[in-house]
């Protein structure tokens, strides 16, 4: 049965990944004739002598101009084993908020390194995102091994320098290919050339991952988006009565006569039943989206969590937490700001920042303020209690933004470490 994939790409400008997705997207056969045919023609005018298949990715006409990718754009290819989902991200430190909405759904990040450069600030970067938001798995594509003549001395010696970095964030589950995505060595086929590596293609690799965790071994955790109570509004009048409560299952799974408890009040409760469009389900799991029945008629709003009674986070009005800042304006102590954790938003100071990531060094320094792009480590104080928990156990709820109480814009992408900000190690940057 064909299984889906989510990766994402990510690396820096001129790396050659809008190539790789290009040549993933020709050598899976995604591509149209009169696609190819356009990309063929443009190439010829711009005098190469073959196809330039990042043409294929790069979409918007700001992007085709300035030659980089701007803004995160989704591609879907399949093989006959595999669906994939690709999140293209752009490479520029300018955007890397893009690079982080496009890797917080990934089941796998595709990093490109140029052979020539090695490891750069950014590869650091993109690194220590992929840790922050616990992608599950890291291919690293060393790219332009053809312009090194496929020298493997080169390559180890970049290899070693990725694992470094790689095992300082906590990264486990990385590979690392020798790849010529304009050639198309070990993209989806092993070459014959690089006779000196053993491993498999990028393809083959992308083909074989475990997608995803099994909802079936995480405790349910049901934000509430919607309360649908039609009342007098009802068009049948057998849904008069109806009181349901829709949203995504972010993770678990849930049945009828399961007991939940809603959060933040605590109340306990059933499932009575559970719809899905005009059908009643007898189970649902993250993540699907579905509407709960309950058998209390109880006060629950949007924001709400509907948890696993025997299996809950503790609403918690303090947190610990890592940040990718992604604002011009730096984060200072004492700021103000919104807290978004799935559908709730509450008020929070921002009571300290307690490191900054040196990307160098792969150590936390103190810090008095996070610039654009910083990652740092900070503690908030919450107005109104919040029913989260460490990203380390549940990568969806774990997560949060923090939103401009003003201008309304996202000010950074954030990951909780701990809900008792007294009881963490500020240098340990591994959740």
């Amino acid at each position: 049965m064909s299984t889906l994939l989510r990766l994402a790409t990510a690396g820096s400008v001129d790396d050659g990944k809008s190539t790789l997705v290009g040549r993933l997207l020709h050598d899976t056969k995604s591509i149209l004739a009169d696609q190819m045919d356009a990309v063929e023609r443009v190439s010829r005018e711009r005098g190469l002598t073959g196809a330039d298949l990042a043409l294929l990715t790069d979409g918007l006409r700001a992007e085709r101009e300035q030659g980089i990718t701007i803004d995160v754009a989704y591609r879907y290819f399949a093989t006959p084993r595999r669906s994939f989902i690709l999140a293209d991200c752009p490479g520029h430190v300018q955007y890397t908020r893009n690079t982080v909405t496009g890797s917080s759904t990934a089941d796998v990040i595709v990093l490109l390194v140029d052979i020539r450069h090695g490891v750069l600030e950014q590869t650091r970067r993109h690194l220590a995102v992929a840790s922050l938001l616990r992608v599950p798995h890291v291919v690293v594509a060393v790219n332009k091994i053809d312009l090194v003549d496929y020298d493997e001395a080169t390559f180890r010696a970049v290899e070693i320098d990725i694992r470094h970095v790689a095992n300082g964030l906590g990264l486990t589950d990385v590979t690392v290919i020798p790849v010529s995505a304009l050639v198309g060595d070990n993209i989806a086929d092993r070459s014959s050339i690089t006779t000196w590596y053993h491993g498999p293609a990028l393809l083959e690799v992308l083909e074989e991952l475990p997608s995803g965790d099994d909802p079936r071994t995480q405790p349910l955790r049901f934000p509430v988006q919607y309360v649908i109570r039609p009342q007098s509004g009802a068009l049948d009048e057998q849904h008069r009565e109806y009181r349901g409560y829709a949203g995504r299952i972010a993770g678990g799974v849930v049945r009828p006569g399961d007991e939940v408890v809603v959060l933040p009040s605590g109340r306990h409760t059933r499932v009575v039943g559970i719809d899905l469009a005009d059908r009643e389900l007898d189970e649902a799991f993250a993540p699907q989206s579905v509407t709960l029945r309950l058998s209390d008629d109880i006060d629950i709003a949007r924001g709400d969590l509907i948890a696993a009674a025997e299996d809950r986070p503790a609403p918690t009005r303090d947190l610990d937490a890592l940040v990718c800042w992604l604002a011009e304006r730096p984060l200072v102590e004492g700021a103000r700001v919104l807290v978004k954790n799935g559908a709730r938003t509450v008020q929070a100071i921002v009571r300290t920042i307690d490191a900054k990531l040196d990307l160098d060094t792969l150590v936390g320094r103190a810090a008095e303020r996070l610039e654009l792009n910083d990652i740092g480590r900070v503690r908030l104080h919450l107005a109104a209690d919040l029913p989260t928990e460490p990203y380390a156990r549940a990568r969806h709820t774990g997560a949060f933004l923090l939103v401009d109480p003003q201008q309304a814009g996202t000010l950074a992408a954030g990951m909780v470490v701990s809900t008792d900000p007294d009881g963490g190690d500020d240098t340990d940057w591994v959740i």
